[in-house]
This record gives C-alpha cells, structure tokens and sequence, in this order.
C-alpha cells in the first residue's frame, strides 16, 4: 500500500469518527439550526448559560468523582489478585476469569436488577446510595482493567520477575509494587481510561440503582430529553463537555504512563548496570 493511499484511509476514517463530534460542537454554538448544511447562525448563549447551571456542574462533579472511584477501587483490588493468580495460585484463574465474563454476558440492567434484590434482602439500608453505585460500576467495569493488566503481567514476564526478587530477598508486596508495577503501565494505562469511560456514561445502573438521589452526567442527559421541549443546545453542551473530560483524563494517562515507562527503563538500567559491575 502506498503512502498517499495510508494517508487517505487514515484521513477518511478520522473524518468519520470526527465529524459528528463537530456536529454536536457546532450545535451548541447554533442559534437554530433548520435546512442549511451549518447553522443559521452562531452565540454563546449555550455556553454561559450551561457553564452556570449549578445542576449541570453538580452532575459533572457527581461523574467524575465516582468514575475516579471506581477506577481506584478496581486498581487496588484487580492488580494483587491478577498478580497472586499468575505467580502463586493459577488455580484461581478459570474462577477470576468467569467472573470477567459476566458483565459481558448479561445485560447491565438484569445485573443491577440482580443487585437490587440482592441488597434489598441483606442489606437494604444500601440501596439507594452513591456506594451502591460504586460498588456495582467497579464489579461491571473490572474485566477491562483485568484483561489489560493480564496482557500486561504475561508480557513481561511476571513469574520470572517474581523469582528473582524472591531470590534477591524481596517478599511479595515489594516485588508487586516496586518492580512489577512500574512495568505494566501500558496495560494499567489502557484498562484504566476504559473503566472511567465506562463509569462516566454509564446509565442503567446509575437508572435503577441510584436514580435521582445521585444524578449523573447520563441520568441528567436524560432528563433533557424527557423534557416537553428538550433542551438540545444544553445537551449539546454537556455532551462537549464531557468530550473534553474524557479526552483531558485519557491525555494526562497517556503522559503520566509515559513518564512512569521512562523512569522505569532507567531504574532498570541502573540495576543491571550495578549488578555487572558487582
């Protein structure tokens, strides 16, 4: 394939997943929008008043805060055990494994249907709140965040790694956290920015779980359009916005695992280096 055909199909495909974005861009901006291929006309209006709209911003906080969460809780609870399966109990990976295949299997409302009769016999004093939804959302978004990591650990070789530690005298933790960790930053950069993506649009949990007592970022969206005249302009705004969220936190993973590769590369270096020399 030549060049300018490689250039063309990259260019066609980037207009294509581009251009409805715009869309929406320049829909927020459209004063009205009827029969012209662009808008009749152009104002911030959208804009101010969306940037003011105190239940707007409280949705954004809402999402943004509890897909922080939920990618912090499956962080700390997929690396030990993926770490645990694949260099002391292997035996646990068809178990781990099935677990990461249910949200693929069943449909995220029959999952938080399932929830709720499961809390509403033991725990009911739980349903309902924002720790629910947490909970739920890390156990539905784990399986991305687990193959990543998976992929990741295999690559390099984890069992390897863990005997020369051993053997080095470091127990498991300071092997999992100081040597393997800064390696599998690809894999925890890649599964990370799915499981808060996944968080911050998700909607049928949040529906029934939660509801209106923790309204997010897809619960108000649907509001509007519930509405007897939706407000499309609004939508349009709080659709840019979350755009540039995702975008703003998939960046700074992007660079921060860049940084961590580096420093990891030189740390690794060093150690080799010291070790000839001994």
């Amino acid at each position: 394939m030549t060049r300018l055909a490689r250039v063309g199909i990259f260019a066609a495909v980037a207009l294509y997943l581009l251009l409805p974005l715009l869309a929406i861009f320049l829909y927020s901006l459209a004063t009205s929008w009827t029969a012209h291929a662009l808008p009749d006309g152009y104002t911030l209006d959208h804009w101010r008043a969306g940037l003011v709209d105190s239940r707007l911003l409280r949705a954004l906080g809402r999402t943004f805060a509890l897909a922080a969460g939920v990618l912090l809780l499956d962080l700390v609870l997929v690396i030990p055990v993926v770490f645990w399966q694949r260099v002391r109990n292997p035996r646990i990976r068809p178990l781990v494994e099935l677990a990461a295949a249910i949200p693929f299997v069943l449909p995220f409302i029959v999952i938080a249907f399932g929830i709720l009769k499961l809390y509403g016999l033991y725990l009911p004093k739980a349903l309902g709140s924002p720790w629910l939804l947490l909970f739920a959302q890390a156990a539905v978004a784990f399986p991305f965040l687990y193959w990543a990591i998976d992929g990741a650990m295999a690559s390099i070789g984890v069992v390897e790694l863990d005997e020369a530690g051993r053997m080095s005298g470091a127990n498991g933790w300071q092997i999992l956290w100081l040597l393997v960790v800064p390696q599998i930053g690809a894999g925890v950069a890649a599964g990370g920015m799915l499981v808060f993506a996944l968080s911050f649009g998700e909607f049928a949990l949040a529906q029934i779980l939660v509801g209106a007592r923790f309204e997010t970022v897809a619960l108000y969206s649907l509001d509007l359009l519930a509405l007897a005249n939706s407000d499309f302009p609004r939508l349009a705004v709080l659709t840019v916005l979350s755009i540039v969220i995702l975008s703003a936190v998939s960046i700074a993973v992007v660079l921060l695992n860049r940084d961590s590769a580096e420093h990891a590369v030189a740390r690794t270096a060093f150690t080799t280096r010291k070790h000839l020399g001994d």
